[in-house]
């Protein structure tokens, strides 16, 4: 199975080839440009170096969101576009359980928290269970920073890119994890679409849609 992953819903954006379960190629998206912007050349160009065509795709795996309102519109459109074009299957993950995937097999609790802007932030906590993955406790939620801030209990560990902003904030009993793992990448969405995808789950094409924190600025001011 010829598997292509993508994650923009960061502005540093990745995307992935693998087939099956083993990783042929991660690369990251230029930084400096939008997402909408390098995507499409970036697909281009990782398709090229592993000898694809899109023809060739059997499963596009995407990151859903939450995240940047451009970023997340743009990579699970591409997503849908390139799963049409080559018959292929289309997987969401959601941005907390890729990050959570991606962190050390030693935590415990993990609290992994996204920017959303307007002194909030979006958060999520894991557990790991009796096979050894981080499982959610419940749905992510959008709080206020403060608030996230106060609530963190002894032991837990924290990742997320907004710890960029935050991480002199926290409290001394709270395990700070290296910023390696703060951001998603395309090859951790990757890996949790083949899982799922082996257990049998699928998304229907046309109504895989984007996860927004919040509706956007301009919505609710037209509103």
């Amino acid at each position: 199975m010829n598997v292509l992953a993508l994650e923009t819903t960061e502005s540093a954006a990745s995307l992935a080839a693998f087939r099956d379960y083993n990783l042929l190629l991660e690369m990251d998206l230029d930084s400096k440009q939008r997402s909408a912007q390098s995507l499409a050349p970036g697909v281009r160009e990782l398709l090229g170096q592993v000898g694809w065509r899109t023809a060739d795709l059997d499963l596009v795996a995407v990151s859903i969101g939450p995240g940047s309102f451009t970023g997340v519109r743009v990579g699970v459109t591409t997503a849908k576009v390139l799963a049409y074009a080559a018959g292929a299957e289309v997987l969401g993950v959601e941005t907390p359980a890729t990050i959570a995937a991606a962190v050390p097999g030693e935590v415990q609790d993990l609290s992994v928290v996204l920017d959303a802007q307007r002194g909030q932030l979006v958060t999520q906590r894991f557990h790991r269970g009796p096979d050894r993955r981080l499982v959610a406790e419940k749905p992510w939620q959008l709080m206020d920073i403060d608030a996230w801030l106060s609530g963190l209990g002894p032991g837990v560990a924290v990742a997320g890119p907004i710890l960029r902003r935050l991480a002199d904030r926290l409290p001394d009993h709270v395990r700070l994890l290296d910023r390696t793992f703060w951001s998603p990448r395309a090859a951790t969405v990757g890996r949790l679409a083949i899982d799922d995808h082996a257990l049998g789950r699928r998304d229907d094409l046309w109504k895989l849609l984007p996860i927004y924190f919040r509706r956007s600025a301009a919505e609710e001011k037209r509103d």
